[in-house]
């Protein structure tokens, strides 16, 4: 309700940057035509600097609206390569066309609120004053000329303000669609990016991958494999003790049965850092309640999960969070977590927030960067929200199909 309240707001403010837009549209077409001959590189630069910072408040606009629009700009600001860049002309482009297609979306989301407001707590207080001066007095379909045609202005302006905070959201996420895009990457430069993605993803893979492989290789050697050897050993000397020495052979064997059962716990321990035996059995859900049942802190799971997303993405997101608990419990000063997992649209999503003290960095520290590197193979993303004195809220989406169980 809080956000439909705002819409009106949101619309006034969506109208006032359609103004900014077309006056930084124009500066921009206006200083490239002496760059077309060769002068003139001073005033371009800066005049498309302000245009994206008019379209960058535009994209946060569209954000709140529900509408995410990514940054399609290239690091470059030589005069030069931004003459050439599409994402440029674009921008532009929104500029000039955003009055046209989208300022009806707003004034709908605006007016409508305010018109009614004016028929509930201003007409009947104006129409008399409005006769007396002569003037024809009419609230849409009414002609307002006695009490009783005001005071049925009341419900009138009462429907116009529920229809149009229930209608506002929907219209301003379709003028945020629509300049999305144009504000957001064209399919070219989304495919390239998607490209660099894939490639800095694939070379993190292969780097955690030989990192996990050097890891078990070092557990197994200095653990179970150490305990193995030991084992062999100990029962080779026990064999030869079993004719001159029977109670020492016996010694040796209690202490063999002993090393075994250590080194079976060990590569337990092994296997579960790999893919943990509750998640291959129970799922995703129940893997992360029992994560919480080993938790110093106070933590909450809910889930609506109707089946089971694949193997890896599940190991991705129960150790993303495992990372996430252990974070908190060391750093964030909290006593309650509540995790909720949630699959919308071909996304698997999962939200861990906290009520401790905030101000968390993404990148302070390799914590929160292992887990974005780990979702990062999958596609999926992490966003912090951590402002100081908290609550924190840390959101992981992962784009991936679910079977039934």
């Amino acid at each position: 309700m809080k956000a439909r309240l705002a819409t009106p707001l949101l619309a006034l403010a969506m109208i006032g940057l359609s103004v900014a837009g077309v006056g930084a549209a124009l500066l921009v077409v206006i200083s490239a035509v002496p760059m077309v001959a060769g002068v003139g590189g001073r005033v371009f630069p800066p005049a498309v600097s302000l245009l994206r910072t008019v379209a960058d408040a535009a994209r946060r606009l569209a954000g709140r609206a529900g509408v995410d629009v990514p940054r399609p700009y290239a690091p470059r600001t030589d005069a030069r390569a931004l003459l050439r860049e599409s994402a440029t002309w674009r921008d532009v482009l929104w500029g000039f066309l955003d009055p046209i297609m989208g300022t009806w979306a707003s004034a709908l989301a605006l007016g409508m609120p305010l018109y009614g407001l004016y028929g509930v707590a201003v007409q009947p207080f104006v129409w008399q004053a409005n006769a007396r001066a002569g003037g024809a007095n009419a609230y849409g379909v009414i002609h307002v000329t006695s009490t009783a045609a005001a005071l049925a202005a009341i419900p009138v302006g009462l429907a116009l303000i529920v229809l149009g905070l229930f209608l506002g959201p929907l219209l301003l996420r379709v003028r945020a669609r629509w300049a999305g895009a144009l504000l957001g990457p064209s399919r070219t430069a989304a495919l390239e990016q998607r490209v660099e993605t894939l490639v800095e993803t694939r070379a993190g893979s292969v780097d955690a991958q030989a990192a996990e492989l050097r890891r078990i290789e070092r557990d197994l050697h200095d653990g179970a494999q150490a305990r193995l050897v030991a084992l062999g050993m100990g029962l080779g000397h026990a064999e030869r003790l079993f004719d001159e020495d029977p109670d020492a052979a016996r010694a040796l064997l209690a202490t063999a049965r002993e090393s075994s059962s250590k080194a079976l716990d060990e590569l337990r321990d092994l296997v579960r850092g790999v893919h943990p035996p509750v998640l291959a059995d129970r799922g995703l859900a129940d893997a992360i309640r029992a994560l919480a049942l080993d938790c110093l802190l106070d933590v909450e799971v809910s889930s609506d999960l109707a089946g089971r997303p694949a193997p890896p993405v599940e190991s991705a997101v129960y150790f993303a969070v495992n990372e996430l608990l252990a974070n908190t419990s060391k750093h964030a000063g909290a006593a309650l977590v509540r995790i909720t997992l949630r699959y919308r649209n071909g996304v698997l999503s999962c939200a861990v927030v906290d009520d401790g003290g905030g101000g968390v960095d993404p990148a302070d520290g390799t914590g929160l960067r292992g887990v974005q590197s780990r979702l990062a193979v999958f596609d999926g993303t992490i966003t912090v929200d951590s402002p100081p004195g908290g609550p924190t809220r840390v959101h992981l989406e992962v784009p991936c199909a679910i079977r039934s169980e």
